[in-house]
Protein backbone atom coordinates (compact mmCIF):
# COMPACT_ATOMS: atom_id res chain seq x y z
CA UNK A 1 0.00 0.00 0.00
CA UNK A 2 1.47 3.34 -1.06
CA UNK A 3 2.22 5.74 1.77
CA UNK A 4 0.78 9.23 1.61
CA UNK A 5 2.73 12.17 3.02
CA UNK A 6 0.81 14.29 5.49
CA UNK A 7 1.63 17.70 6.96
CA UNK A 8 0.43 18.00 10.56
CA UNK A 9 -0.33 21.46 11.93
CA UNK A 10 -0.94 21.82 15.67
CA UNK A 11 -2.85 24.80 17.09
CA UNK A 12 -1.22 24.99 20.50
CA UNK A 13 -3.58 27.54 22.04
CA UNK A 14 -6.21 29.64 20.34
CA UNK A 15 -8.42 32.49 21.51
CA UNK A 16 -11.79 30.74 21.69
CA UNK A 17 -11.32 28.58 24.78
CA UNK A 18 -11.05 30.31 28.13
CA UNK A 19 -8.74 29.13 30.93
CA UNK A 20 -11.64 27.59 32.87
CA UNK A 21 -12.53 25.17 30.07
CA UNK A 22 -9.60 22.82 29.36
CA UNK A 23 -7.42 22.40 32.47
CA UNK A 24 -4.23 22.10 30.42
CA UNK A 25 -4.70 25.13 28.16
CA UNK A 26 -1.30 26.82 27.68
CA UNK A 27 -1.44 30.35 29.06
CA UNK A 28 2.09 31.46 29.96
CA UNK A 29 4.93 31.83 27.48
CA UNK A 30 6.69 28.86 29.10
CA UNK A 31 3.61 26.66 28.67
CA UNK A 32 3.13 27.73 25.05
CA UNK A 33 6.77 27.04 24.21
CA UNK A 34 6.73 23.63 25.88
CA UNK A 35 3.49 22.66 24.12
CA UNK A 36 4.78 23.79 20.72
CA UNK A 37 8.09 21.96 21.10
CA UNK A 38 6.26 18.88 22.35
CA UNK A 39 3.96 18.97 19.32
CA UNK A 40 6.96 19.18 17.00
CA UNK A 41 8.64 16.25 18.73
CA UNK A 42 5.41 14.27 18.33
CA UNK A 43 5.40 14.87 14.56
CA UNK A 44 3.84 18.27 13.89
CA UNK A 45 5.50 20.16 11.05
CA UNK A 46 3.70 23.44 11.82
CA UNK A 47 2.62 25.08 15.07
CA UNK A 48 -0.12 27.71 14.95
CA UNK A 49 0.43 30.17 17.76
CA UNK A 50 -1.62 32.65 19.77
CA UNK A 51 -0.51 34.49 22.90
CA UNK A 52 -2.31 35.08 26.17
CA UNK A 53 -1.97 37.37 29.13
CA UNK A 54 -0.09 35.23 31.70
CA UNK A 55 -2.10 36.71 34.57
CA UNK A 56 -5.65 35.92 33.45
CA UNK A 57 -5.36 33.98 30.17
CA UNK A 58 -6.97 36.71 28.07
CA UNK A 59 -5.94 36.73 24.35
CA UNK A 60 -3.04 39.15 23.83
CA UNK A 61 -1.94 40.36 20.38
CA UNK A 62 0.91 42.60 21.51
CA UNK A 63 4.16 41.57 19.77
CA UNK A 64 5.84 41.54 23.20
CA UNK A 65 3.56 38.71 24.34
CA UNK A 66 4.80 36.50 21.49
CA UNK A 67 8.52 37.19 21.81
CA UNK A 68 9.34 34.95 24.83
CA UNK A 69 7.94 31.71 23.41
CA UNK A 70 9.00 32.45 19.82
CA UNK A 71 12.61 32.76 20.97
CA UNK A 72 12.51 29.45 22.86
CA UNK A 73 10.76 27.58 20.01
CA UNK A 74 13.26 28.79 17.41
CA UNK A 75 16.21 27.89 19.64
CA UNK A 76 14.86 24.40 20.33
CA UNK A 77 13.16 23.25 17.12
CA UNK A 78 13.01 23.68 13.35
CA UNK A 79 9.20 23.48 13.36
CA UNK A 80 7.46 25.94 11.00
CA UNK A 81 5.82 28.81 12.90
CA UNK A 82 2.37 30.06 11.90
CA UNK A 83 1.37 33.21 13.79
CA UNK A 84 -2.27 34.16 14.09
CA UNK A 85 -3.68 37.30 12.52
CA UNK A 86 -7.10 36.26 13.77
CA UNK A 87 -6.20 37.08 17.36
CA UNK A 88 -9.60 37.44 18.93
CA UNK A 89 -12.91 38.27 17.17
CA UNK A 90 -13.19 41.24 19.53
CA UNK A 91 -9.98 42.85 18.20
CA UNK A 92 -9.47 45.29 15.35
CA UNK A 93 -7.54 44.32 12.21
CA UNK A 94 -4.69 46.62 13.25
CA UNK A 95 -4.38 44.82 16.59
CA UNK A 96 -4.51 41.37 15.00
CA UNK A 97 -1.70 41.82 12.49
CA UNK A 98 0.88 43.38 14.84
CA UNK A 99 2.72 40.17 15.88
CA UNK A 100 3.14 38.84 12.31
CA UNK A 101 4.17 42.27 11.08
CA UNK A 102 6.82 42.49 13.80
CA UNK A 103 8.21 38.94 13.82
CA UNK A 104 7.83 37.97 10.13
CA UNK A 105 7.00 34.26 10.63
CA UNK A 106 7.17 31.55 7.98
CA UNK A 107 3.35 31.58 7.88
CA UNK A 108 0.70 34.10 8.94
CA UNK A 109 -2.89 32.88 9.23
CA UNK A 110 -5.55 34.45 7.02
CA UNK A 111 -9.27 34.03 7.68
CA UNK A 112 -11.09 33.76 4.36
CA UNK A 113 -14.76 33.87 5.21
CA UNK A 114 -17.31 34.99 7.76
CA UNK A 115 -17.80 32.85 10.84
CA UNK A 116 -20.37 32.87 13.61
CA UNK A 117 -18.47 33.00 16.91
CA UNK A 118 -21.50 32.13 19.02
CA UNK A 119 -19.72 30.75 22.09
CA UNK A 120 -22.53 31.43 24.55
CA UNK A 121 -23.66 27.75 24.80
CA UNK A 122 -20.54 27.17 26.89
CA UNK A 123 -22.26 29.08 29.69
CA UNK A 124 -24.54 26.05 30.15
CA UNK A 125 -21.62 23.64 30.35
CA UNK A 126 -19.39 25.65 32.69
CA UNK A 127 -20.80 27.22 35.85
CA UNK A 128 -17.60 28.33 37.56
CA UNK A 129 -14.91 30.52 36.01
CA UNK A 130 -11.43 31.47 37.18
CA UNK A 131 -11.56 35.00 35.79
CA UNK A 132 -14.27 37.66 35.57
CA UNK A 133 -13.73 38.30 31.83
CA UNK A 134 -14.58 34.73 30.77
CA UNK A 135 -18.40 34.66 31.24
CA UNK A 136 -18.64 38.24 29.95
CA UNK A 137 -16.84 37.27 26.74
CA UNK A 138 -19.06 34.22 26.23
CA UNK A 139 -22.26 36.17 26.93
CA UNK A 140 -21.20 38.87 24.48
CA UNK A 141 -20.90 36.39 21.62
CA UNK A 142 -24.62 36.09 20.89
CA UNK A 143 -24.28 38.29 17.80
CA UNK A 144 -20.51 38.06 17.28
CA UNK A 145 -19.61 37.41 13.63
CA UNK A 146 -16.10 37.49 12.19
CA UNK A 147 -16.18 39.52 8.96
CA UNK A 148 -12.89 39.26 7.00
CA UNK A 149 -14.00 41.49 4.12
CA UNK A 150 -11.95 42.64 1.12
CA UNK A 151 -11.39 46.01 2.77
CA UNK A 152 -10.06 44.37 5.92
CA UNK A 153 -7.74 42.12 3.93
CA UNK A 154 -6.47 45.22 2.15
CA UNK A 155 -5.58 46.83 5.47
CA UNK A 156 -3.70 43.66 6.49
CA UNK A 157 -1.83 43.30 3.17
CA UNK A 158 1.41 44.83 4.48
CA UNK A 159 1.50 42.19 7.19
CA UNK A 160 1.06 39.32 4.73
CA UNK A 161 3.85 40.66 2.54
CA UNK A 162 6.21 40.35 5.51
CA UNK A 163 5.43 36.67 6.11
CA UNK A 164 6.64 34.04 3.66
CA UNK A 165 3.33 32.21 3.24
CA UNK A 166 -0.35 32.68 4.06
CA UNK A 167 -1.97 30.14 6.33
CA UNK A 168 -5.36 30.29 4.62
CA UNK A 169 -8.30 29.37 6.86
CA UNK A 170 -11.41 28.88 4.68
CA UNK A 171 -14.69 28.59 6.53
CA UNK A 172 -16.46 26.51 3.87
CA UNK A 173 -15.74 24.81 0.54
CA UNK A 174 -16.78 27.89 -1.42
CA UNK A 175 -13.56 29.56 -0.23
CA UNK A 176 -11.36 27.08 -2.11
CA UNK A 177 -10.23 28.10 -5.63
CA UNK A 178 -12.10 26.08 -8.20
CA UNK A 179 -14.74 24.91 -5.76
CA UNK A 180 -18.32 24.77 -7.05
CA UNK A 181 -20.59 27.64 -6.15
CA UNK A 182 -22.15 27.27 -2.74
CA UNK A 183 -25.61 27.06 -4.27
CA UNK A 184 -24.57 23.82 -6.01
CA UNK A 185 -22.78 22.03 -3.20
CA UNK A 186 -24.36 19.98 -0.45
CA UNK A 187 -25.49 22.28 2.35
CA UNK A 188 -23.09 21.83 5.27
CA UNK A 189 -24.11 21.08 8.82
CA UNK A 190 -24.39 24.05 11.15
CA UNK A 191 -23.57 23.16 14.75
CA UNK A 192 -23.23 25.09 17.97
CA UNK A 193 -19.80 25.17 19.67
CA UNK A 194 -20.96 22.64 22.30
CA UNK A 195 -21.94 20.16 19.55
CA UNK A 196 -25.70 20.63 19.90
CA UNK A 197 -28.29 21.85 17.44
CA UNK A 198 -27.01 20.29 14.22
CA UNK A 199 -29.09 21.28 11.24
CA UNK A 200 -28.73 21.61 7.49
CA UNK A 201 -28.14 25.06 6.07
CA UNK A 202 -30.91 26.06 3.70
CA UNK A 203 -29.99 24.99 0.17
CA UNK A 204 -28.72 27.91 -1.86
CA UNK A 205 -27.97 30.07 1.19
CA UNK A 206 -24.93 32.26 0.73
CA UNK A 207 -22.14 32.99 3.19
CA UNK A 208 -21.19 36.67 3.36
CA UNK A 209 -17.58 37.64 4.04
Amino acid sequence: MAQRKVIISCAVTGSIHTPSMPPHLPVTAKESAESAIGAAEAGAAIVHLHARNPQDGRPDQSPEAFEPFLRVIKQSSNVVVNLTTGGSPYMTVEERVRPAKKWRPEIASRNMGSMNFGLFPMLKRYKEFKHEWEPKMLEGSHDLVGRPSRRRHGRARACYRRSRRHGVEPRDLARFPGAPSQSRQTPPLARNPDGSGARRRRKGAQSHA
